[in-house]
């Protein structure tokens, strides 16, 4: 009983911090962390930074829980300042709609919106402000600093990505190692030697295909050459620019590894335009398996992350992690799809 009277004075405590810093009445700064539309949007802003800058902890959405009133789940998607990758990217679109299939089965709602990947700490907002019970996230970034502070504040969040070393929240996510060694060895058994890696290793995820890569390689006793790994984006035209990086370094290579399908595709495209036949002179190997893949010319081969069954173990992760339950964070299986792009 003391403990939770001192909890109640603590967030008195931190409202009349948060009311005198604003500038506003207590009765204000309760009315805007729950959403009240008799208080403007400037103030509710103002008010809402300013308790997640003191850590304030808003119970409303656990509240709401116990009442079975909200039945909103957020889905944050983060975006690249300098790139812009938009919200069309299939691989964007295959996991919103894996997403909103699970949460539909479940009986809850999906509140999509989107933050910088250069302050994934914003992704709470919709929980702090009591719309969502809990956040999923899909991508790590570079951030994992971020998303540690958001579990040690006890916001509900679960991510997907890559498992890391001391990691406080819970993520879901494909096995990106194997998914790389999987590619790597497929190009290897169709003779390739001087196999480019296309992807951005300061992500976690990409960073992992890559160590699947590197260990392909290893065993099958095939060196390392740093200067066949390009730094290609996820935009549409990723694929296009690592190509002609490729070619400007004047080296040879005879097959490409794209950390996903679109820069898998728009380099078989870049590749054509400079007269180098895919799979003929080129093999290349995507990663996703977005629909897209089996349609395109030639079809792409590719690593199939296991979209289905990633919406579904979010979701689930997720409302256990709402109801309390202690969690792990899940790999799932991927998968090699082989088509004509990396066969001749």
């Amino acid at each position: 009983m003391q403990k939770s009277t001192d909890t109640k004075a603590q967030q008195r405590l931190q409202m009349a911090d948060i009311a005198r810093l604003a500038g506003v009445s207590t009765s204000t700064v309760s009315r805007a962390l729950s959403g009240s539309p008799l208080v403007n949007q400037e103030t509710r802003t103002r008010v809402m930074e300013l308790a997640r800058s003191l850590n304030y902890s808003i119970n409303i959405g656990a509240q709401n829980l116990r009442l079975k009133q909200n039945r909103t789940v957020g889905v944050v998607v983060p975006y690249d300042a300098a790139t812009r990758q938009h919200l069309s990217d299939p691989f964007f679109l295959g996991m919103l709609g894996s997403l909103a299939d699970a949460l539909t089965e479940q009986g809850f709602d999906m509140l999509v919106s989107r933050v910088d990947a250069e302050t994934l700490d914003a992704a709470a907002l919709s929980f702090d402000s009591g719309r969502v019970i809990g956040i999923i996230l899909i991508g790590q970034w570079r951030h994992h600093d971020q998303l540690n502070q958001l579990a040690a504040r006890q916001v509900p969040i679960v991510v997907w990505g890559a498992q890391l070393p001391q990691q406080l929240y819970c993520t879901v996510g494909g096995d990106n190692v194997a998914g790389g060694r999987l590619a790597t060895e497929h190009l290897l058994t169709q003779g390739r030697r001087r196999i480019a890696f296309f992807g951005d290793i300061n992500l976690p995820e990409v960073a992992q295909r890559h160590q699947g890569y590197l260990d392909a390689l290893a065993a099958h006793g095939v060196a390392r050459d740093e200067d066949l790994y390009v730094a290609g984006s996820f935009l549409p035209q990723g694929g296009t620019l690592a190509v002609q990086q490729l070619l400007e370094r004047g080296l040879a290579f005879d097959a490409i590894f794209a950390c996903s399908d679109l820069l898998a595709m728009s380099a078989i495209s870049a590749l054509r335009q400079h007269g180098l036949p895919v799979p003929e002179q080129v093999a290349v190997v995507g990663y996703d398996d977005i629909e897209l893949a089996a349609y395109f010319h030639p079809p792409l081969s590719t690593v199939r992350q296991p979209m289905r069954a990633a919406g579904r173990a979010l979701v689930s992760s997720l409302l256990a992690l709402v109801d309390g339950a202690p969690l792990a964070s899940q790999q799932l299986p991927t998968e090699l799809v082989v088509r004509a792009s990396s066969t001749s």
